[in-house]
Parts: C-alpha cells; sequence; structure tokens
C-alpha cells in the first residue's frame, strides 16, 4: 500500500475547492493507495502522474511506495 503525501501549497489549493469536489477527490485517492497505477496517467515528457476527478486533475509524482501530490487545481489551469 502507497503512503499518501500532500505539498502545502496543495492543501491550501484543496481548502479552497467545493466540499462535494474535495470529497471526490480524496475518495478517489484513497482508492488509489492500493494500486496508484490503475488510476494515474503518466504525463508526456514529465516525470509524474495525473489522475482525472471531473473536471479537476490531481498531479502527483510516484515513488518508494509514495505518493505525493504536487497540485490539485481545475483542468483549465493545471497544465500551464
Amino acid at each position: 500500500m502507497h503512503e499518501l503525501t500532500f505539498d502545502v501549497k496543495t492543501i491550501k489549493q484543496l481548502s479552497k475547492l467545493p466540499n462535494i469536489v474535495r470529497e471526490r477527490i480524496y475518495a478517489k485517492l484513497r482508492a488509489s493507495k492500493e494500486n496508484p497505477f490503475r488510476y494515474f496517467e503518466r504525463l508526456q515528457d514529465r516525470q509524474d502522474y495525473k489522475l482525472r476527478v471531473g473536471n479537476y486533475r490531481v498531479i502527483a509524482d510516484i515513488k518508494d511506495n509514495r505518493i505525493y501530490v504536487t497540485i490539485v487545481s481545475h483542468r483549465r489551469n493545471v497544465y500551464e
């Protein structure tokens, strides 16, 4: 099982989201702890992964049984 770790900036981003969206993101992240590669996709030309949750994206680095969440944002803003 992988351990979830959040960047400080990510916690602030999550706190600004509506409760329903935040709960969906947390539920998907909890589900991905067993096998993150079932849920996350590798980003092209980058070392990190994306998780799609409706119109929101979670960007994370997955290494050594750890999922380090770096960005949570709306899909139109996340890749800038």
